[in-house]
Parts: structure tokens; sequence; C-alpha cells
């Protein structure tokens, strides 16, 4: 209360100050959570709904971490400053972006601001090419349409980790009231960005596929669907397709229309079946043999492919990762190029088919906690040494290469539909390349269940549910005897055989993983930026022979159900 009564002081706007005082008057339960605590840094960065208080998306609490950030920035490197701003389509991202700009314009910063919506990792990629000392995205992904966000990268153009995370907040924790932040004067200047900048950024991720030009041209005028899903992915996605020479693109008209409303669909999440409704209608109409969404920011992208049956069926984000590490690593070694310093990287619940295939090809694999920070942390530690292929996980992210240090679904899309033209040359569809990769790889089968628990008791939901299972973690799952506890909250291993402990190598996370002796793996974590827990299950079977992959598939679905109502008692 006494966090809000501060709010109702005549340097807030009229507006915010009937917000608040309405709140105080007619819902308590909102007002609790809107001033309860500070928006803090996750693995996405700052995201909350959008409104009046301390816990909310507004043009003060943005103001607030901008002038922490600025002075974050001055304390801890040397001028000329310099920044990249970018935003998505969501409701007040252009004015959050403008004042993000003008905050560090006042706090002597030349300010590269685009001007209008591009995707996330277009800024990413800015912020090396004018060697800015920090970038911000306006965005909050695939939240629903309440919310907002603001992620910070830094001069590598990957989002911040710790300790400059902490440091960050630690600034912004300074920042008491918006009377500290300088929204106007100072001596920095803000310039514009607009088609010049796409074409440097095109040019640069495209260069690193257009592996197979002689398939591309061969199969140019393949059918595919694309769909933005209302977002920022409606300016460069077709620019990139278009540049590789595909001319059989069909649109979603309805979803090119950028709208943070996101009129048609739930939630413009491309991981729900949902979202992709209408662009699934548009491959049946068109006979496309692929579909590709992606998120309001574009760095995620879901894929749909035709299979044996002639239906649109939905790849997961692992197998989209898996085919085409599979055919990076595959066009590499045609081109001998592969010298042996070559590494992917993917994230703890992402599936080990990735280290399998890796393996194969005698490329180097990393493991990484939850988030694409930790997979750019892991390209800056090895530049110079190392080549970097590409990086994935399971929530739908892929990059390519070394030129955006985040996921980015503009070169992850151009790829798909390289690679579909792979498949085609060789009489085959993208499902034919999956099943070929179990057959080949192992089957490895995944699946993500999500559970919401909203507000402040659902928050003490969550502690309680981890704190369960870290003090009575399952001996068997399904029969199956559980050989190893990976707690990353307290960055140990447990060998459950021979009761030996070893020290995980990554920072702390409030992660649990338990590995069975028949490869089932199970993950339980809070999620980083929504109000959800979730649970990660995999499961692994050989494959004897392509006509087993159906029956084999059931086995593994029957599992992954299995394992689902065991945790969800």
């Amino acid at each position: 209360m006494e966090k809000a009564r501060e709010w109702l002081d005549p340097s807030f706007d009229e507006q915010t100050r009937n917000e608040v005082t309405r709140m105080m008057e007619e819902d308590p339960v909102k007002l609790e959570d809107s001033f309860y605590k500070n928006l803090e840094f996750g693995t996405g960065g700052l995201r909350g709904v959008m409104g009046a208080g301390t816990n909310r998306m507004n043009r003060y609490t943005v103001g607030m971490v901008t002038q922490g950030l600025a002075d974050f920035v001055k304390k801890n490197e040397a001028g000329p400053y310099k920044a990249a701003i970018a935003f998505d389509c969501r409701n007040q991202s252009p004015e959050f972006a403008r004042i993000t700009a003008e905050v560090l314009a006042a706090n002597d910063f030349t300010v590269y601001l685009y001007n209008v919506l591009r995707p996330t990792p277009q800024l990413s990629f800015t912020v090396r090419a004018h060697k800015c000392n920090i970038g911000v995205m306006i965005t909050a992904s695939h939240n629903p349409k309440e919310y907002n966000g603001y992620k910070v990268y830094g001069n590598d153009g990957a989002q911040v980790v710790a300790p400059q995370d902490a440091m960050i907040i630690e600034e912004v924790q300074k920042i008491a009231t918006p009377s500290m932040v300088k929204f106007s004067g100072g001596k920095g200047k803000i310039v514009m960005l607009g088609e010049e900048a796409d074409t440097l950024y095109l040019d640069a991720i495209l260069s690193l596929i257009n592996l197979s030009p002689k398939a591309i041209e061969a199969f140019r005028d393949l059918k595919m669907v694309y769909t933005p899903l209302h977002g920022t992915g409606v300016q460069m996605v077709p620019k990139a397709l278009g540049t590789l020479g595909f001319t059989n693109v069909f649109h979603v008209p309805q979803q090119d229309v950028t709208d943070g409303n996101f009129p048609t669909v739930i939630s413009p999440n491309p991981e729900e079946p949902a979202a992709l409704k209408l662009a699934i209608e548009k491959a049946e109409e068109t006979g496309a043999q692929l579909l590709m969404a992606t998120d309001p920011d574009a760095d995620r992208v879901g894929i749909a492919v035709r299979n044996p049956s002639g239906k649109m069926e939905l790849l997961n984000g692992n197998q989209t990762a898996a085919l085409l590490t599979y055919y990076l690593l595959e066009k590499w070694k045609e081109a001998k190029r592969l010298k042996g310093n070559e590494y992917i990287v993917k994230t703890i619940v992402t599936s080990d088919l990735l280290k399998a295939i890796a393996d194969h090809y005698g490329v180097a694999c990393y493991n990484v906690l939850t988030g694409f920070k930790y997979i750019a942390e892991v390209i800056r530690n090895n530049e110079g040494k190392k080549v970097f292929i590409c990086g994935g996980e399971e929530s739908y992210g892929f990059n390519v290469g070394q030129y955006v240090r985040d996921k980015d679904a503009v070169v992850t899309c151009a790829l798909a539909a390289e690679v579909a033209c792979w498949a085609a040359s060789k009489g085959k569809t993208l499902y034919d390349l999956m099943s070929e990769v179990y057959l080949r790889f192992g089957f490895f089968k995944e699946r993500m269940v999500s559970v919401t628990l909203k507000g402040k008791d659902g928050m003490e939901q969550i502690k309680s549910i981890m704190n369960r299972f870290r003090e009575n973690p399952p001996s068997r799952l399904l029969g199956s005897e559980v050989v190893l506890f990976h707690d990353y909250k307290k960055r140990e291993t447990v060998d459950l055989v021979s009761d030996l402990r070893y020290e995980i190598n990554l920072p702390e996370s409030d992660v649990l993983q338990f590995v069975c002796a028949d490869n089932t793996v199970v993950t339980i974590r809070p999620s980083g930026t929504e109000p959800k827990i979730k649970y990660y299950y995999g499961v692994r079977t050989e494959i004897p022979s392509e006509d087993q992959y159906e029956v084999k598939c059931r086995d593994l679905d029957e599992k992954l159900n299995a394992l689902n109502d065991l945790f969800q008692k």
C-alpha cells in the first residue's frame, strides 16, 4: 500500500493515478499483484503485464530500468556510448522504444532506433554491426496480449547473463522514483534506421546458408505457407525467402496485419497448435508441403510438414532443431568443411538427439541452461578458437552462425525452406527426412507440459512443488531406476547407483532433472518469463527398420502419457 500511494504523486500522469485509485477502491487483488514486487530480470529480461504499478510494464518502469541501464554502462565502460533499439508489434511497444531511446540520449548515448517494428534477431545483429555498448528490444515474445517486455543485450549482441544482469538490477534498484530518470536533455542523439540496415542484416545471415543452390533452383516453386501471427516477421521473412529465390509462398492475409491484440489467435505462440489453425487451413487449401509461423518478435518459428496420410503435422522444437542440425552437418561434411574444431550448442531441456547427431559427425556439443543467452555465452567464449555451426532449444528457437547472438526465426525459415528443397531433390518430404534421422541416430521423443499458476499464490505453489521434488526425488519412473539426479540450483549431480556427487559446471538455476537407466529423462523448472512450472519428458528407443516407425511412435507416446500422469498427480 505504501508503494501504491507513492504512485498517486502528481509526478505520475493522470491516467496512472486514476488507475491506482480505482484498484485501491475496487480491486485489491489486482492492486496487490501490481505492487507486491518490482519487475525482475529472468531468462528473457524484463517482462510483465502492461498497466500501473511497480510489477507492471509502463512508461515509468521502462524509464527507471533504462536509467539504471545507462548508469551501469557509464560506470563500467568508457565512452563514447552507443545503443541500438528495436520493437515488436505489441501495444505500447513504439512508445516504450521511444522512451528508452530518449532516456539513453539524455544520458549521452548515440541511439540507433528502428523506424518501424523489426525482429529481435535483427536487433542483436545491429548491436554488433554498430559496435554498440548495449541493445534493447521491446517485446514480450509469445506472451499473451496483456504483456510487454524489455530485453537487454550486451556489446556482443547477446542477452546479458551473470554477473552483468545482477549488476544492472543493482543499478536499477537505485532509481527509487521516476524523478531520478533523465527523460530529456543530454548530449546524445537518436539515429533512425531503415531499409539499409535490413539489407545489411539479410546479406549476413543468408550468407550462412544456401548450401544446396541446385536443389533450391530445381524446387523454387515448392508450395509453402508463412504467417507472422500479426508480428514482426512480416517485415523480414518474406524478404529472406524471396532473396533465396522461392516463388510460391502463400500468406494468411488477416495475420499479415500488424496488431498487438492478436485478433485471430488466443495466444501468438507457435508452440500451440491453435495459433497455427488458419495457416494449416491455408496449407490444406493450397496443397503446401511446408508451413512456417513466427512469434511476434520473430525469434522463434513453428513448423508443420505433410505426413504420409496427406495431412499437415506439427513438428516440435526438438524435431525442427534436429532436422536443421542434421542438414547443416551433412552439408558441411559434403563440402569438407569439418576440420575438427566445430561445435553446436543445445540446452539441458533440448533433445539429446542433437548430441547423437553431432557425435556422428565428430562435432562437439555443448549443453547449457535454458535460455538462448547461454548458447550465446558459449559462442562468445569460443570466439576466435572454435567454429559455431548452429544452436537450438526445444522452445522453437534456432540459429545459424556467428552474426546473430540470439535465436533467429528469419534465418530458420529460410533454412527450413532450403532443407525442404534438399529433401525433394532426393525424392523425399521433410516428414521422410525426420524418419530418416530417427532411423540413423535413434528415436528420441519429447513432450513439454506447462502448468500456469498465476499471482502471488501461484508463485508460492511453484516453490512448494520444486521443494517437494528436491527434497524427495523419485527413485524409479515407470519401473526404471533413476540413476542420476541433477540439481542445478545446488549445482550438484548425485549418482544414485554409486552415491557419488559431482559438481555441475553451469550457473545456479532452479532446475531439477532425473535420468533413468532406460534413458528416460524428466526435467522440472519454473518458467523465467511466465507464471508457469514446466515439465519436460524425454524417452528413447531404437527403430530396427522403417516399417517399425509407427509402432515405436505409439509406444513412446504411451510412455510420455504415463510420465505426465505420474507427475501431475
